[in-house]
């Protein structure tokens, strides 16, 4: 049986989901020994990817600067929310959820890497034919 159309579309952005949240976890919680900027903003960059495959799942069929526009204020939203504090906020932030999912501190860097993250998704999906661009401009998924 061959599955076609958006749902063939989402179950191969679900297997790079799972790809890029396996790899974002051991780059962050095994001792790879890698030197500390590669780690925190290789694993930001990771973050960035993931919440691009999260809104092109969503979106499969968007313009691809719609998926990289909707993205990018996603990221922005979470980074400026680690500027509000509240009790419950900040001891879900001490969670391992809270630190993969919101992050503790706020730095512009981060908004650099996870640019880095969603441009490389985008760029990545492109060349393995998960995203296709058509004359307009539009994506497609065929």
């Amino acid at each position: 049986m061959q599955i076609a159309g958006p749902l063939r579309v989402r179950l191969q952005l679900l297997g790079w989901l799972a790809l890029i949240i396996a790899t974002g976890l051991v780059w962050r919680k095994a001792d790879l020994g890698l030197p500390f900027f590669f780690w925190k903003y290789g694993g930001s960059a990771l973050w960035g990817a993931m919440v691009f495959v999260i809104v092109r799942i969503v979106k499969p069929y968007a313009p691809i600067k719609t998926t990289l526009a909707a993205s990018a204020l996603i990221a922005i939203a979470v980074e400026i929310s680690r500027l509000y504090e509240t009790p419950a906020l900040d001891e879900f932030r001490l969670t391992l959820a809270g630190q993969l999912l919101l992050g503790r501190i706020f730095s512009l860097w981060n908004l650099v890497a996870y640019a880095v993250g969603i441009a490389g998704a985008a760029g990545t999906l492109k060349f393995a034919g998960t995203i296709r661009l058509s004359r307009t401009g539009r994506s497609s998924v065929e």
